[in-house]
């Protein structure tokens, strides 16, 4: 694989290694919020901020960490087939899938722009009674779709390099 090639994908997963493992520190933020959301209504005055809040910090930690949870390959495999097949055929069907998977988050990403484009231009705000801004958590959405897109093209070239005998990571032969 050419130089470029192998240091785009270090870089991503050292960028989605970084980002992920910050965004894993949201679920504490999160259940912060939703503990003081049970505390308050219980004895104080309910928030009308705190669900949507936790909501958004849920989006971000889950958005944040795809890159790096496909990373780990740590998502959902159907496997009823996969098990079986040869460590050749995986790889070929890890390349084909993966370019279906690039295909997607690139739509997805035209998509959030779009979308946060309104936002930002028109101030589109939630229809809930705490009702925010809508562009910040939009932002945050197509940033962590932009990297998991990152990590889906790093992991193509991983996998063709290895459909090709060589683990461009470590630089290791595997034919």
């Amino acid at each position: 694989m050419p130089n470029a090639i192998t240091a785009f994908v270090r870089y991503v997963n050292v960028m989605n290694r970084h980002v992920g493992t910050i965004a894993m520190y949201l679920i504490f933020v999160m259940m912060g919020i939703l503990l003081y959301s049970s505390i308050s209504k219980t004895f104080f005055t309910p928030s009308i901020w705190t669900l949507e809040m936790a909501q958004f910090v849920m989006v971000a930690y889950y958005l944040l960490g795809g890159g790096y949870s496909m990373q780990l390959d740590a998502h959902v495999r159907m496997d009823l087939f996969y098990g079986s097949w040869s460590p050749k055929t995986r790889m070929l069907m890890d390349c084909f899938t993966v370019l279906l998977l690039i295909f997607y988050l690139f739509m997805l990403l035209y998509g959030g722009i779009s979308s946060t484009e309104y936002a930002l231009k028109y101030g589109e705000q939630s229809y809930s009674a705490w009702a925010p801004q809508m562009a910040p958590i939009k932002i945050i959405m197509c940033i962590g779709i932009f990297l998991m897109l990152l990590q889906a093209i790093a992991a193509f070239f991983h996998d063709l390099g290895r459909l090709r005998g060589v683990d461009i990571l470590t630089g290791e032969d595997i034919g």
